[in-house]
């Protein structure tokens, strides 16, 4: 019996490899052969969700130390 899965072929990244290269490029530090290799082997909706994701926690984050230093400081 012939397996119809391809070994040659690259599979897609995973969540946490997405997550790793989302990270990578907002803090500048992404290397070329990633970010290559995001472009041949990832689907561009998986990259602009987990970076609209990444944002609005890091908004929400910012926004949080905000309220809590305030609250602190008595404002």
């Amino acid at each position: 019996m012939m397996s119809t899965e391809n070994k040659d072929q690259p599979r897609a990244p995973s969540l946490l490899k997405v997550l790793g290269s989302v990270l990578a490029s907002l803090f500048g530090v992404q290397s070329t052969r990633n970010r290559e290799e995001d472009f041949t082997h990832g689907k561009p909706y998986h990259y602009i969700i987990m970076g609209l994701f990444v944002t609005i926690v890091f908004i929400l984050s910012i926004w949080g130390v905000v309220r809590l230093v305030t609250s602190l400081a008595g404002v």
